[in-house]
């Protein structure tokens, strides 16, 4: 079997899911995913944090299970057997209506490991432990770095030994979360992994940030086109620069073309801004292009449908543009800059698949070019 050499952190959502099933399959084989199953309701979660929803109807646990349980076929299916992790912290306080899909996900159907973190309640953690030890695949603790202000590898000693955890058996993902500043945030990941990562014989050592931008609602005034660093990708690479006798390999992980926090967003969610944006990512930058997505006073529809191609032309003409044969993202990008009319010039959704495939498709590629 090949080893999986990248670790996407995606969230449950149709864009990330779409995408990981139209990967190529050679792609796909190198890829283990961190899935982050989304909250279901109400406000957006603060990163590490426990979430305190508002006093829920009577009916919310069979509703969230309705919600929950195909959501988790439908991640299982496109997993396809393949490895994993997946991250349930957003519903596994809500025992009742979560227990199914929990149970599917540690099932002999799925080939996902649950995941667990030190900031979480100790009966939740246990509960985590105790299915993923009934799953025989181990068990995955996600240490979100940028919400400590120092690792405790005592608190994760203890951790270990109060879940009778087996080092063959468990990975330590270490999350360096949203990064805008390479230098400062590769500091925290260095003593991370110096404190952590030797504290036991893991399984896997995964070190995971996210550079790609925060575009809200409130961002309307700004420019439609931007350019952006991947500061994730040189976090990493200075830091196994500066590691290079660490015991073992540190795996790739980031957000893909994520904000770190948009699987902290609840799946049922006022209606969003009217505008999308097209994802491209080289080498040392990301493209971003945000486009309308709705016509009205401010667009004619033929005017929307121009701003959407004249977007995808200013990716496909880019110095960094890979060419159409590189993966289905950027076919589906050079096809869209070169169309006319409305067919084939995608919706948000379609966007935001394609920025994934093109993005998990070029990380790849550039892990197995450095590994050889």
């Amino acid at each position: 079997m090949v080893e999986p050499i990248y670790v996407p952190v995606l969230p449950t959502r149709r864009g990330a899911l779409n995408a990981y099933e139209e990967l190529d399959a050679r792609v796909r084989r190198r890829i283990a995913p961190l899935w982050t199953v989304v909250p279901w309701t109400g406000q957006e979660r603060t990163r590490g944090e426990p979430s305190t929803p508002a006093p829920a109807p009577d009916d919310y646990q069979t509703r969230l299970a309705d919600w929950l349980t195909p959501l988790t076929d439908k991640l299982i299916k496109a997993m396809g057997g393949r490895p994993g992790w997946v991250d349930a912290a957003h519903v596994e306080g809500d025992i009742h209506g979560a227990a199914v899909s929990l149970w599917r996900l540690a099932s002999r159907h799925s080939a996902l490991r649950l995941v667990t973190g030190p900031e979480r309640h100790p009966t939740l953690q246990r509960y985590t432990a105790d299915l993923a030890f009934h799953s025989g695949r181990g068990l995955g603790i996600r240490v979100l770095v940028d919400t400590q202000d120092e690792p405790r590898p005592t608190d994760l000693l203890k951790l270990v030994d109060r879940l009778c955890l087996l080092p063959s058996r468990t990975d330590l993902i270490l999350d360096i979360g949203a990064v805008t500043d390479a230098a400062e945030a590769g500091k925290a990941a260095i003593t991370a992994l110096d404190m952590l990562g030797s504290l036991i014989p893991w399984r896997t050592v995964v070190l995971t940030s996210g550079a790609f931008p925060r575009l809200d609602d409130n961002s309307r005034s700004a420019e439609s086109r931007h350019i952006s660093e991947r500061h994730d990708w040189q976090l990493h690479q200075a830091v196994c620069a500066a590691r290079p006798e660490f015991p073992r390999r540190v795996l790739y992980g980031d957000y893909s073309t994520e904000h770190a926090f948009n699987a902290n967003i609840p799946h049922v969610r006022e209606k969003g801004p009217p505008w999308g944006v097209m994802r491209y990512t080289t080498e040392d930058v990301f493209f971003l292009g945000r486009t309308p997505t709705r016509d009205g006073a401010r667009y004619s529809r033929a005017d929307r449908i121009d701003r959407v191609r004249a977007t995808a032309r200013w990716i496909a003409e880019s110095e960094g543009f890979r060419g159409a044969e590189c993966s289905e993202g950027e076919r589906w990008l050079d096809a869209c800059a070169q169309g006319e009319g409305s067919k084939g010039s995608g919706s948000a959704g379609t966007w935001i698949k394609v920025g994934h495939i093109q993005h998990m498709n070029f990380v790849v590629l550039r892990l197995i070019d450095d590994v050889a």
